[in-house]
């Protein structure tokens, strides 16, 4: 699943905070029954954490797929048919409308049962579930929790380190919630995969050159899905040695253009980097298996 497609974009973030968040998950992991471990499906691949089974070991796992809603789903359930090959347990859920939420709740009551028929055995008298919320960074893990809660305990927006500390959520009568973080990994090696992270909000923006992530997501557009463009920006081809030209159309045809008739390369960028996050160039997923 590594993908070797180049680029010139040079990503690596990895704040204190996620070492600490990291150190915290490991000293609190006894206390944890079972994993919701959250991709986006826009990107199931590059927001998956990957070195997360060395931080959970062999704790139970529900992989979460958010955002399923926004996603190619043609392109996502080929990603997803290799996860389920592999053994995960796998629960796409549209977070908007609540589908598919239930079934994280079912998943968790058959360990639930298991582990307190277990605990009975033992003369012990049962308890609640503690689930380990995990994911990278704007993965959508705290909307999650306020879905499956039912209102809102905890804090959302679409950037990346909005949650700052691990802290227990009760969830479900029979369910504690771990809320974490967003975590990545210490070294970014797959600069692909990180230009798709920044591209979708998992990495934050004052840390990013956004000439090269707009010019980077024209790319990888002009790859996977060339007719968003044209629709989008009435681009017919793209001249990537030439880009200055197909800035200059976007500029005209976006309302980029300063007194004088002159481009704001800057509102430029901007604009392809939040037509993508906002779903202006469609339903779409940015990883493939190879």
């Amino acid at each position: 699943m590594e993908n070797n497609r180049q680029n010139q974009v040079n990503i690596n973030w990895y704040p204190g905070h996620m070492a600490k968040t990291r150190r915290e998950i490991k000293e609190k992991l006894d206390l944890i029954d079972i994993i919701y471990e959250v991709i986006d499906a826009r990107m199931p691949i590059s927001s998956k954490i990957i070195d997360i089974n060395d931080l959970v070991k062999n704790k139970p796992r529900l992989l979460i797929v958010t955002k399923y809603d926004i996603c190619d789903k043609e392109e996502t359930d080929k990603i997803l048919a290799f996860y389920k090959e592999q053994g995960y347990v796998v629960i796409p859920v549209d977070l908007v409308n609540g589908k598919n939420v239930n079934l994280i709740i079912k998943e968790s009551e058959k360990l639930l049962q298991e582990m307190n028929n277990k605990r009975k055995e033992k003369g012990l008298k049962p308890r609640n579930i503690r689930a380990l919320v995990v994911g990278a960074p704007n993965v959508g893990k705290s909307t999650l929790i306020n879905r499956l809660v039912g209102k809102k305990v905890v804090n959302i927006g679409n950037r990346p380190g909005v949650t700052k500390n691990l802290g227990w959520i009760r969830i479900h009568k029979d369910i504690d919630l771990l809320d974490s973080p967003g975590i990545l990994w210490p070294k970014l090696e797959n600069q692909y995969q990180a230009s798709i992270l920044a591209s979708l909000s998992s990495i934050k923006e004052e840390i990013l050159d956004s000439q090269e992530l707009a010019i980077f997501i024209l790319k990888i557009m002009n790859d996977l899905y060339p007719n968003r463009l044209k629709e989008r920006y009435k681009l017919d081809n793209i001249d990537f040695e030439n880009i200055e030209f197909t800035l200059d159309e976007i500029a005209k045809r976006r309302g980029a253009l300063q007194k004088g008739g002159t481009i704001n390369y800057e509102k430029v960028y901007n604009i392809v980097i939040r037509d993508l996050k906002e779903g202006n160039l469609g339903s779409i997923t940015l990883d493939r298996l190879n």
